[in-house]
């Protein structure tokens, strides 16, 4: 019988993996969107915000809650800190790759697409076993070659669709749906990447090296999981470029209509 249990904490950690995945995703769909509607500095400005969204919290931020339930019966588990925050800035890393080579590639868009999802799909396969790596226990793992390669086609395939979304779509109800695509696609990485370790204990305990989940990734998943909820709400909320431009635009025209040149503030907003 496998030692290994990756729902020890029942459907908890599923479900609250999925929904941050779908979360991340969805504000960095945003932050894409919005980057579409400027230009410049300003557009990379948001780009990089959407690789730290979509990477570091619909991709990282859920490859480590979905650990916080997992364990091996005989031994403890503990995470090399180095490591894991390895992992998180090659989360972030690649997805900030993937999104300006599909955006600013010089090839045709077809091919910054596939290049940016290939290169994506490759990263985040290699953020998930380079947390693999961080964790310690008392034994030795061992993947199966097959179900790692079907692992890394799906993030592949994950990162394509998640580019391909983070440059097409648009309003908040799209890239709510979109979101809830890529963190199936994420989740599903995630799982085939777990179920293709096993693992075998060591004959007699020995310290393990590391930290404490509870101590060191807890604290961290919730924190990003608050200031990411934080952003996604103030995002939805606050009005995009195109509506400030399409307001500035109806209170123009009402002050041309009254036959008066309308003030504006220091942004050039017209107020009539």
């Amino acid at each position: 019988m496998s030692p290994i249990d990756h729902f020890s904490l029942g459907l908890l950690t599923p479900v609250l993996a999925y929904a941050m995945s779908g979360v991340g995703s969805m504000l960095g769909l945003l932050l894409t969107a919005r980057a579409r509607l400027t230009d410049g500095g300003e557009s990379r400005f948001w780009l990089v915000g959407a690789a730290f969204a979509i990477g570091g919290t619909g991709i990282w931020t859920m490859h480590f809650i979905g650990m916080l339930g997992f364990s091996v019966r005989g031994s403890v588990i503990r995470y090399d800190v180095p490591l894991t925050a390895a992992s998180a800035v090659v989360a972030v890393a690649v997805v900030g790759m993937g999104l300006f080579l599909a955006a600013y590639g010089g090839a045709r868009r077809g091919s910054r697409l596939l290049g940016g999802g290939v290169l994506t799909g490759l990263g985040i396969a290699g953020m998930h076993y380079l947390g693999m790596a961080a964790m310690n226990l008392s034994g030795h793992v061992r993947y199966d070659a097959a179900m790692v390669t079907l692992s890394v086609l799906i993030a592949v395939a994950a990162a394509t669709v998640a580019l391909w979304f983070a440059l097409r779509v648009e309003g908040v109800l799209r890239i709510g749906g979109a979101a809830l695509v890529m963190g199936v696609a994420v989740s599903g990485m995630y799982y085939t990447g777990m179920y293709a370790m096993s693992v075998e204990l060591n004959a007699g305990m020995v310290q393990v090296p590391g930290a404490k989940a509870i101590d060191f990734l807890l604290p961290l998943i919730v924190g990003i999981s608050v200031i990411t909820v934080g952003l996604l709400l103030t995002f939805i909320l606050s009005p995009s470029e195109k509506e400030l431009r399409h307001e500035a635009e109806f209170r123009a025209r009402l002050a041309a209509r009254d036959g008066g040149a309308p003030e504006v503030d220091l942004f050039g907003t017209p107020h009539g």
